[in-house]
Formats: C-alpha cells, sequence, structure tokens
C-alpha cells in the first residue's frame, strides 16, 4: 500500500480547507481511508485531489460534471466534449468583446462615446444583418452558444 498522508497535511499541501475535502467526500469525488476515525489519502487520491483544484481554480467543470466525469467510465468524453464546446462558445464571446473594445479604445473623441465611430462599428440592427448576409461576432458567438447547449442536451 502507498503512504498514507493525513487530512490535515494535504488540505495545507494543496492550500484547502479540511471542510472541502469532507465535502468532496460525501460527493463522492475522493475516497479516503479511514484509520482510527482520521481521514487519510494514498497516491491515486492525492492525485484526484490535484486534478479535481486545478478544475475548479480554473472554473474548467463544476462539482457535477466532475462527479459525471469521475464516475461515468468510458462516458466521460461525452462530459469533456461538453465542457469543450462551451469553452469555445465562451471564447467566441470573449474574444468578440476584446475585439470590439480594443476598437473602442482607439476612439479619439474623449468627450463622448457616442460619438465614435468605433462605438456602432460591428453592430447590426434587426433586420439589417439578413438582407445583407452578413454574421457580426454575436451571432457567430450564439452559434457557438447553440453548439454547446446541443452537446450539453446530450451529456
Amino acid at each position: 500500500m502507498d503512504t498514507l498522508v493525513p487530512v490535515r497535511e494535504v488540505a495545507d499541501h494543496f492550500g484547502l480547507a479540511i471542510s472541502t475535502l469532507h465535502y468532496w467526500e460525501r460527493r463522492g469525488l475522493v475516497t479516503p481511508y479511514r484509520r482510527s476515525g482520521q481521514r487519510f489519502y494514498d497516491t491515486e487520491q492525492l492525485y484526484r485531489v490535484a486534478v479535481i483544484k486545478l478544475w475548479r481554480q480554473t472554473g474548467m467543470l463544476s462539482l457535477d460534471r466532475i462527479a459525471r466525469l469521475l464516475t461515468s467510465g468510458d462516458g466521460w468524453r461525452a462530459t469533456v466534449a461538453a465542457q469543450l464546446a462551451e469553452i469555445e462558445a465562451e471564447r467566441a464571446r470573449l474574444d468578440a468583446a476584446h475585439g470590439y473594445l480594443s476598437r473602442l479604445a482607439t476612439c479619439r473623441y474623449a468627450e463622448n462615446v457616442e460619438h465614435c465611430p468605433e462605438f456602432r462599428a460591428g453592430v447590426e440592427l434587426p433586420g439589417r444583418a439578413q438582407r445583407r448576409g452578413m454574421a457580426t461576432a454575436a451571432t457567430t458567438a450564439a452559434a457557438a452558444r447553440q453548439q454547446a447547449e446541443a452537446a450539453n442536451a446530450a451529456v
């Protein structure tokens, strides 16, 4: 058997509250060993703690998704695919926002943002995008969001 690490040491090493580790245990995310009423973690469980912390810190996965990922056997790929679709949709939205704000930041009219040509750039009013066949960043992000929702429905 691996060396067993006490719960306090695990919590300190990963910068987690002991109550967080207990909560993850109740959710079935980790399964520490118990000896004399104390919890201990082997190498496999330490890796789980490390990866769960990474996924939570980066916002990659909710605890529900982590639970599905860790308990779904060969179905874990669907959970990963759904999360990737959501990340791509978010990336498209953030790229569109970054591009718009970067262009707006170059405006030389300091007194009122509405006087900037960039303020209206890339904005489509109702009916105009369809007539011209243009796709704006907003419609691209909306399409990516729909793909993410479809992938989530498949999970």
